[in-house]
C-alpha cells in the first residue's frame, strides 16, 4: 500500500467510527443534534478520503475532476438550501426525497460498472459472481427506493392521490407480475447476458410505484423509515460493485437502523410490515363499517377563556402534539405558553406518540426545533400510566393515536393500535380547526366523552389566544 491509499485507510476507519456514533446518538433526543453533526462530519471525511486516494493515482482521469468539483458543490448548496428553506411540516417529503437520491445514486454507480467494468491494479476486469450479484442487487434495490420515495413523497405532499383501481386486488397481480419480470431479469444477467439489465431497472421502477402508490397516509411513517433501510442497503451493494469497504459498512448500518425503526413504527400501530405494504391504505376498506360511520352526538364545545381558566387551576399538563401542531407552525407559540404555565408552578410534560406526525420522530424534531426541554418529552410507554393523575391534557392536532376505539372497539381498523390514554385524565382540551376525520378516516370516540371538550381554530391561534388570556390571568412566567 502507497501512502495515499494507508490515508484514505485511516480516513474511512474514522469515518466509519464517526457514522457509528451518529447513528447511535440519533436514538436519543437530547444527543439527536450532535450525532447529526457526527454523521456529517463522517460523510465529509467519506468524500476527503476518495479524493485523496484519486490523487495518489487511483485513476481519475483529470478531464473528470470538474465534473466531480461542480457535482460536489452544486450538492453542498443544494443541501444547505433545503436545510434553511424546508418547513417542519415538509421534513417526511424532504426525507423520502433524500431515500430517493440515494438509492438513484447507488442505481447509477451500479449502471456505470456494468457497463464500463473496473480493472484492478493488474489490469484485468473483474466480472466474478459477486461483482454480478452486487450490480444486480444495487439496480434492483437502488430502482425500487427511487420511485418509491418519489411516490411516497408526492402523496405526502398531495400532488398524487391514488387511483381507485390501485385499492384493488389488481394491483397485486400487477406487481406479482413486475416481481416476475425482474427475477427473469435478474437470471439473464448472472447467467452472462447482458439483455436484461434494463429490462431490470424498468420492471424494478414500476414495482417501486405499484408498492408504495396504494399506501395510505396513515401508513407512511413505516414507508419511510423502510425506504430508508432501503437506501442502506442500495448503498452497501454498491459498495461491493466499486470495492469501497466504507459504502458497504455504512450501507449496512443505515439499512439495519432502518429495519429496526420500521418494526418499532409497525409495533406502534399493532400492524405487520405484510399488511403495510400489501393491504393498502389503514382505514380504506372501513367505509361501511360501524366504526367509520358513527355520529357524533355528545360533543362539547369551549373557549380559549375557559381553557384557559381550567390550565390556571391545574397541577399538571400534559401536552399531546399531533400533525396539526407542525402544519400550524405553533410549536414555538406552544413553548411559550408552557413557559407561562412553568412560571406558576405547573407540571408540564409532553406525551410523543412513536407514529405521531407523518414520520418516526416528527413530534421530537419539531418540540427540539422550539427549545422544549429533552426531559419533558415521555414516550407512549412511560406517560401512560400518568393520564390518570393529570389535571390537563392538551391535545394539538392529534387524532388516531388518541382514539380509544383502539382499545374498546373490536370492529374498529384502530382496534389493538397502542394509543395515548388522554381519556383517563381529569380533563381533556382537544384543538382542532373542524371535526373531520384522521389518517384511519373514522370517528375518533375521545371527543364524545364527558371529560373531553373541543376548542376549535387553528393550532397557533388559539394558542396565540391562550398565552393572552393565561397573562391577563395574572400568571407570569420565567423566560
Amino acid at each position: 500500500m502507497n501512502f495515499s491509499e494507508i490515508l484514505k485507510f485511516l480516513i474511512d476507519l474514522l469515518a466509519v467510527f464517526l457514522l457509528a456514533l451518529g447513528i447511535k446518538g440519533l436514538s436519543k433526543v437530547r444527543s439527536a443534534r450532535d450525532a447529526n453533526r457526527l454523521a456529517a462530519i463522517a460523510m465529509t471525511l467519506a468524500v476527503v478520503g476518495v479524493f485523496v486516494n484519486s490523487l495518489g493515482g487511483s485513476g481519475i482521469p483529470l478531464n473528470a475532476w470538474a465534473w466531480i468539483i461542480v457535482g460536489s458543490l452544486v450538492g453542498t448548496l443544494l443541501g444547505a438550501v433545503v436545510a434553511k428553506r424546508v418547513a417542519m411540516t415538509a421534513m417526511p417529503e424532504t426525507v423520502a426525497l433524500f431515500n430517493g437520491c440515494g438509492g438513484m445514486s447507488s442505481l447509477l454507480v451500479a449502471l456505470a460498472v456494468a457497463f464500463f467494468p473496473l480493472s484492478n491494479s493488474y489490469g484485468e476486469v473483474s466480472t466474478g459472481l459477486v461483482e454480478k450479484i452486487s450490480i444486480v442487487i444495487s439496480v434492483f434495490v437502488g430502482s425500487i427506493t427511487f420511485t418509491g420515495s418519489i411516490v411516497a413523497m408526492a402523496k405526502l405532499q398531495g400532488w398524487l392521490p391514488t387511483p381507485g383501481w390501485m385499492q384493488s386486488k389488481m394491483r397485486h397481480l400487477i406487481n406479482i407480475a413486475l416481481g416476475v419480470v425482474a427475477l427473469v431479469s435478474i437470471s439473464t444477467l448472472l447467467s452472462g447476458g447482458d439483455n436484461g439489465l434494463w429490462l431490470l431497472v424498468i420492471s424494478s421502477a414500476l414495482l417501486g410505484i405499484g408498492v408504495t402508490l396504494p399506501i395510505g397516509g396513515a401508513d407512511m411513517p413505516v414507508v419511510i423509515s423502510l425506504l430508508n433501510s432501503y437506501s442502506g442497503v442500495a448503498a452497501a451493494s454498491a459498495g461491493f460493485v466499486v470495492g469501497s469497504q466504507l459504502l458497504i459498512v455504512a450501507g449496512a448500518m443505515v439499512g439495519a437502523a432502518g429495519l429496526i425503526l420500521t418494526q418499532v413504527m409497525c409495533n406502534g400501530m399493532n400492524r405487520s410490515l405484510v399488511s403495510v405494504l400489501f393491504g393498502g391504505a389503514l382505514g380504506s376498506t372501513n367505509s361501511s363499517g360501524s366504526a367509520g360511520s358513527g355520529e357524533y352526538i355528545n360533543i362539547t364545545s369551549c373557549s380559549v377563556e375557559e381553557c384557559a381558566l381550567t390550565l390556571e387551576a391545574a397541577e399538571r399538563v400534559i401536552i399531546v402534539p399531533g400533525y396539526g401542531l407542525a402544519v400550524a407552525q405553533a410549536q414555538h407559540t406552544l413553548r411559550e405558553v408552557t413557559r407561562v404555565l412553568e412560571g406558576s408552578g405547573v407540571e408540564v410534560t409532553y406525551a410523543i406518540h412513536p407514529v405521531a406526525g407523518r414520520m418516526p420522530g416528527h413530534m421530537n424534531v419539531l418540540l427540539a426545533e422550539a427549545d422544549v426541554p429533552y426531559e419533558q418529552l415521555k414516550e407512549m410507554d412511560i406517560v401512560n400510566p400518568e393520564f390518570p393523575a393529570t389535571d390537563v391534557v392538551l391535545v394539538l392536532g392529534a387524532n388516531d393515536v388518541v382514539n380509544p376505539q383502539a382499545k374498546n372497539d373490536p370492529s374498529s381498523p384502530l382496534y389493538g393500535m397502542p394509543v395515548l390514554d388522554v381519556q383517563e385524565a381529569r380533563t381533556v382540551f382537544v384543538v382542532k380547526r373542524g371535526m373531520s376525520a384522521g389518517y384511519s378516516g373514522i370517528k375518533n370516540d375521545l371527543f364524545d366523552l364527558a371529560n373531553t371538550s373541543m376548542v376549535f381554530g387553528d393550532a397557533k391561534k388559539v394558542l396565540g389566544d391562550l398565552l393572552v388570556e393565561l397573562k391577563e390571568l395574572g400568571i407570569s412566567g420565567k423566560s
